[in-house]
């Protein structure tokens, strides 16, 4: 690790030296100042959009942003409470604007994955059991896909630009829940999804120099009694099941916050492309790549090329809120809209059971098979999620604060979360004229927007576009102090798998390597300033 303070030690090498003189016209050598980052004392982390009134509150993601205007906060509270809809299956006569849930999903509302806008709650296996099921009350999934002959590079149409191929009958996610009758053996699986799915973890030990140890948990899963070979396992004799297949790739997703997405879609692409460092020409050993996706807005008016950067998911794998919001929608809750007209799972053969036994035909809003949710709901929940105000920082006067900043810049934390941007002036996000509210603001999301390889011990194996198994977007780290305050049983990184803001770091691997070798070599009182640093964002 290099000298923190190097500055320090050429102060000292300046007053040895005028010790060996007389010492009668040497100058009393000044103490070495600090130089703070430019990041230390900002609290308006979301510029304008910033709230200061949500400072250790529960519901500390979920302010509007204060400078929307009266029109735009009449849309943002309309998208609130489309936020909050629990849908129902259809039909529902009494309530026909809340039906077309299913027919398998994950959950049945947006607040489910995204607890008051932040994270889901982590599961907890009780004392005594190995393992649980995935039901009701689980805010995480697992995206599937099958792997492909050769890693995808360069999406075109001829390669579908290099999208997950999705698993035969299945598709790209797996939803563990369904309606009453998803399933043709739906009376010996009650509300059962296309596969029953468990959650265990193990455990492993990270020492740090000075002895201090830290107990580590990675979830595992394991996916049995699939639709189209009911109670199999991957133990069974003889595996059937398209899901349970040796080329089948599977990772864990946990639900992401949803403040400040409208700020992060507006900021310039060049000046995204322009942290890009594929073969680390700076020699940090970090060497962001950007990930280009399929843009079902582009493709939707008639774009020759509908490929755009990649900018939220877990993998950088959609390009806009919208994309996002509606993607969910449609695969989270089966809830079909203007952009994802078709269900999820349309063309296999559950859907096409599902049809054929409940002789159920779902016409959407109307008799002319228009989708489930309406033009106006889609773009207010959309909106809802480009305009949540981001909260401002906390205790920034700490000393402690101010060390953590120092150390996070020096352990070269920002060479993945970078520390600013300023959002584009005038334009478009997700296809419409972005909110007034949204431009030109500088804000501090902490985060290149890149994708970075983490290293095997965080990898999932499946790629996402141009993303590989072991690559991840870098996650902002706004607001992350007040995570655990929004929802105490909420975890950090894409699996939920660590408990602490510490066991995040120490999970760090691949580039993110050398920082999180260092972070493990400052002493107890450093480590814990770098931590009070980012419980302050």
């Amino acid at each position: 690790m290099t000298h923190r303070y190097p500055g320090l030690a050429f102060a000292l090498c300046i007053g040895l030296s005028a010790c060996g003189g007389s010492g009668d016209d040497a100058p009393e050598p000044k103490p070495d100042e600090k130089i703070y980052p430019a990041f230390t004392d900002i609290s308006a982390s979301g510029g304008e959009t910033t709230t200061f009134d949500a400072s250790e509150s529960g519901h500390g993601f979920s302010t509007p942003a204060p400078n929307l205007s009266d029109e735009n906060l009449e849309l943002h509270l309309e998208g609130d409470l489309g936020f909050e809809t629990a849908f129902t299956t259809a039909p529902n006569s009494e309530h026909p604007d809340l039906d077309g849930l299913g027919p398998v999903f994950n959950n049945a509302d947006c607040n489910s994955c995204h607890q008051r806008d932040g994270r889901n709650s982590t599961p907890i296996v009780p004392t005594g059991k190995d393992r649980i099921k995935l039901g009701s009350e689980a805010g995480l999934f697992l995206r599937i896909s099958k792997a492909a002959a050769e890693p995808c590079t360069q999406g075109t149409e001829a390669n579908d630009y290099c999208a997950p191929i999705g698993v035969p009958n299945f598709g790209g996610q797996l939803f563990h829940r369904g309606v009453l009758k998803a399933r043709p053996d739906w009376e010996d699986n009650l509300f059962g999804g296309q596969a029953d799915v468990y959650l265990s973890y193990e455990t492993k030990q990270m020492t740090y120099p000075d002895g201090t140890s830290v107990t580590l948990k990675r979830p595992l899963f394991d996916v049995e009694n699939p639709y189209d070979a009911p109670g199999e396992t991957l133990n069974s004799a003889n595996v059937t099941s398209e899901l349970l297949q040796d080329d089948v790739l599977m990772g864990w997703r946990n639900g992401l916050p949803v403040f400040g997405l409208g700020l992060l879609e507006a900021i310039p692409e060049a000046d995204i492309l322009a942290l890009v460092d594929i073969d680390d020409a700076d020699g940090d050993k970090i060497s962001g790549r950007a990930n280009f996706v399929f843009d079902a807005v582009k493709a939707q008016a008639g774009d020759p090329n509908p490929v755009s950067l990649g900018r939220f998911g877990w993998k950088a794998n959609t390009p806009s809120v919208r994309v996002q919001s509606l993607g969910a929608l449609r695969g989270d809750i089966g809830i079909t809209n203007p952009l994802f007209p078709d269900e999820s799972i349309v063309g296999t053969a559950l859907h096409d059971s599902y049809l054929t036994r409940t002789g159920f035909t779902d016409t959407g809003e109307d008799e002319n098979g228009a989708p489930e949710a309406s033009a106006e709901f889609s773009d207010s929940v959309v909106f809802y999620a480009e305009t949540l105000a981001v909260p401002a920082r906390r205790n920034i006067s700490s000393p402690d604060v101010r060390e953590g900043a120092l150390l996070f810049e020096q352990l070269n934390c920002t060479g993945c979360h970078k520390a600013s941007f300023v959002t584009k002036s005038a334009g478009k996000i997700g296809g419409l004229p972005m909110a007034e509210a949204l431009k030109g603001q500088t804000i501090y999301p902490f985060t290149d927007m890149l994708l970075h390889d983490m290293g095997d011990e965080l990898a999932d194996g499946r790629p996402d576009f141009l993303a590989n198994g072991n690559e991840w977007r870098t996650r902002s780290l706004w607001g992350i102090g007040l995570t655990q305050t929004v929802n105490p049983q909420a975890g950090f990184l894409h699996d939920g798998r660590a408990a602490t803001l510490e066991e995040a770091i120490l999970w760090h691997g691949g580039e993110s390597e050398q920082s999180r070798d260092d972070f493990m070599a400052l002493n107890k009182s450093e480590r814990e300033q770098v931590v009070s640093f980012l419980m302050s964002l």
